[in-house]
């Protein structure tokens, strides 16, 4: 079944990054660059490319930065929304829902790395979304895909899309890739100020309403420098990487 596809979103690119640090010292995450391009263009051209028109982007550390990124752009039209104090995953997409309208739409971590597979991983979430029965579509990635992570995972995900927080002591083979297609209904009833999506999705889960997709093209986490160097030896020769209109 054919399903509209958003034409706004949303990129988180606030946050400090601490885990990338030397690198963001001074320089905003999001604006650290993966095969001479940077996550934060990377991320719009995924967007542009299926036809996003309008993008809010939160900003906070290094926000010039950003602002300065973003005026180069052709496409999407992008809106700043600033937060002069941290309004974490949750509290920043809230803050920006006036921008958003009463659609469904994207929200994309601002480090996010994806190389799309058969389809585009944004065309299959909102293939995915079906307004009657979610509030919101994760996008996943099989942590067994991904040598250095060690821990618990995310997710379980059965297969009809059903999503699951891992049961004590147990391992799960998702991890949330940093992409989501949400309703507003989603953040219905949020809480004033910094906040997680995560207390939303658990909600969600308990009303059995939230799915998830399974990426099957390349996903790559990239916390620490050294996970960043790992990123550009493996895409190094890759002539996939480049393929995105500017």
């Amino acid at each position: 079944m054919s399903r509209p596809v958003p034409r706004r979103a949303m990129i988180l690119a606030a946050g400090l990054a601490t885990r990338m640090r030397p690198l963001t010292d001074t320089t905003a995450k999001p604006l650290l660059a993966v095969a001479g391009r940077s996550l934060l263009d990377r991320a719009l051209d995924h967007l542009a490319a299926v036809g996003v028109e309008r993008v809010v982007v939160n900003t906070h550390w290094q926000a010039e930065a950003v602002r300065a990124a973003l005026a180069v752009r052709d496409r999407p039209e992008t809106i700043e929304s600033h937060e002069e104090t941290l309004l974490d995953t949750g509290g920043a997409v809230v803050k920006a829902l006036p921008h958003l309208g009463d659609e469904p739409f994207y929200v994309v971590n601002g480090d996010a790395f994806w190389l799309d597979g058969a389809r585009p991983a944004l065309l299959r979430l909102a293939e995915a979304f079906d307004p009657a029965a979610t509030d919101a579509v994760l996008l996943v990635h099989r942590a067994a895909q991904l040598p250095s992570y060690s821990g618990r995972g995310d997710f379980a995900v059965d297969p009809l899309g059903r999503v699951r927080r891992p049961k004590e002591k147990e391992i799960v083979p998702y991890l949330y890739a940093g992409v989501q297609i949400a309703a507003p209904a989603l953040f219905a009833g949020a809480p004033d100020g910094p906040f997680s999506t995560n207390l939303l999705w658990d909600r969600a889960i308990a009303a059995d309403r939230l799915r998830a997709v399974v990426h099957d093209g390349i996903w790559l986490h990239l916390s620490t420098p050294e996970d960043l160097a790992e990123a550009e030896e493996m895409l190094r020769g890759r002539a996939s990487v480049f393929a995105y209109a500017r």
